[in-house]
């Protein structure tokens, strides 16, 4: 959330979408560690999954935006 606020703050299109391809990559990262944390126990096998499947279709929407600019 913080790299789309900031790339929105620097007013160009061009640097939004930068930030946009950062927050994506997070997204990325967050399901990398969802996969490890139920790996390891820390999560339930249906709380990672949910949580993963949110993480995609953010991952989604960011594309989605993306495409926009």
């Amino acid at each position: 959330m913080n790299n789309i606020a900031e790339g929105f703050e620097r007013k160009s299109n061009n640097e939004f979408k930068y930030f946009l391809f950062i927050s994506k990559g997070s997204c990325g990262e967050v399901r990398s560690m969802l996969l490890l944390a139920n790996e390891l126990k820390k999560l339930e096998s249906k709380d990672a999954l949910e949580l993963y499947g949110i993480a995609e279709e953010i991952s989604k929407m960011l594309s989605g935006l993306i495409k926009t600019l």
